[in-house]
């Protein structure tokens, strides 16, 4: 289990905004509004990522001509800047005559909305493109006290599905479609020998797997901003899966520190691809997992985080919505 190795902080963070208000749905997963510039070269772009200590993906972008490290996030509906980066970057507010919301409610918080003029990912420019102003304290001051880049906010789902993205998690790979509307074969990736597992997305533009813990039926969050796997302490304790006590906290965006657990899982299943005697983190994930999730015949165990889409080869392709994954 990877929240083990002495290189991790005692606070693990889980970068996911979990929890949106449906008027989200205004700014999520449709073409963009606003003219997206062309590109110099080919239909598609791969760029590489960087990896943190804690586990997540990092790109680098440039918001208004100003570099940024973005955490890719596929657990966050919305793109995000850090409040303490906003005035840095030159954001502005949603202007009154737009019908996109100046606010969101994420994880039971509102939180304010701003208009990037420009997010250039690579060599894709998108233009007066709305993130959400959240606080990344606990990993901010974690990555200041041992002198590592700070993220200034997340790339999330609003612009990994226009742009039909691909993201190779072992590789350390975010492939862009500059022309989406094309729908044409990512390049250069090959998926023999792995197992092609379908990918259902929420009305709220969450990733969900169909899987099982222990053989029971169970849906898990695909989420590259969670540090680790991690399993609802509710679904852990309503299953009678003995838990083993750990010094580490983990933190969300808007909720309070939880305190985390490990627990061995005899077989956790995502679709056909079996993983036996894996050791996963247990935490609270109430605020992520809300509603009737937990409820059903294939209720949301937990998030399907980064050390297993590392050690697995997963590869996510928004554009076909599927998860691939193979033996490590």
């Amino acid at each position: 289990m990877s929240v083990k190795r002495a290189r991790f902080s005692k606070t693990l963070l889980v970068l996911l905004i979990g929890a949106v208000s449906a008027s989200f749905q205004a700014l999520a997963l449709s073409p963009p509004a606003a003219p997206v510039s062309t590109r110099n070269g080919g239909q598609f772009e791969a760029l590489s990522l960087q990896r943190s200590p804690q586990n997540h993906l990092i790109v680098r972008v440039f918001i208004n001509g100003k570099a940024a490290m973005l955490g890719v996030d596929t657990g966050a509906p919305v793109s995000a800047i850090a409040t303490s980066r906003r005035q840095h970057y030159g954001l502005t507010p949603i202007p009154g005559t737009s019908k996109l919301p100046p606010r969101l409610m994420i994880n039971g918080t509102f939180n304010a909305v701003g208009i990037a003029k420009s997010l250039r990912i690579g060599a894709l420019n998108l233009v007066d493109e709305p993130m959400v102003a959240i606080n990344l304290g606990p990993e901010s001051r974690a990555a200041r006290i041992r002198g590592e880049q700070e993220i200034d906010g997340i790339l999330g789902a609003d612009i990994l599905f226009p742009t039909r993205a691909v993201l190779d998690c072992q590789r350390q790979l975010l492939i862009l479609n500059m022309e989406p509307q094309s729908e044409e074969t990512t390049p250069g990736m090959d998926y023999s020998g792995f197992h092609s597992v379908p990918i259902h997305v929420s009305d709220g533009y969450n990733l969900y797997v169909d899987g099982a813990i222990n053989g029971a039926p169970a849906q898990l969050m695909v989420d590259t901003g969670a540090f680790a796997t991690l399993l609802h302490r509710p679904f852990v304790k309503r299953m009678k899966i003995h838990v083993y006590d750990t010094p580490f906290s983990s933190a969300a965006v808007n909720l309070h520190q939880r305190g985390v657990q490990v627990a061995r899982i005899r077989r956790l299943s995502v679709g056909s691809f079996n993983i036996v005697g894996h050791d996963v983190g247990v935490i609270d994930l109430e605020g992520l997992i809300h509603g009737g999730l937990l409820e059903g015949k294939r209720p949301v165990a937990g998030l399907l985080g980064g050390e297993l889409l590392r050690r697995h080869h997963g590869i996510i392709d928004f554009g076909a919505r599927r998860l691939y994954l193979k033996g490590g």
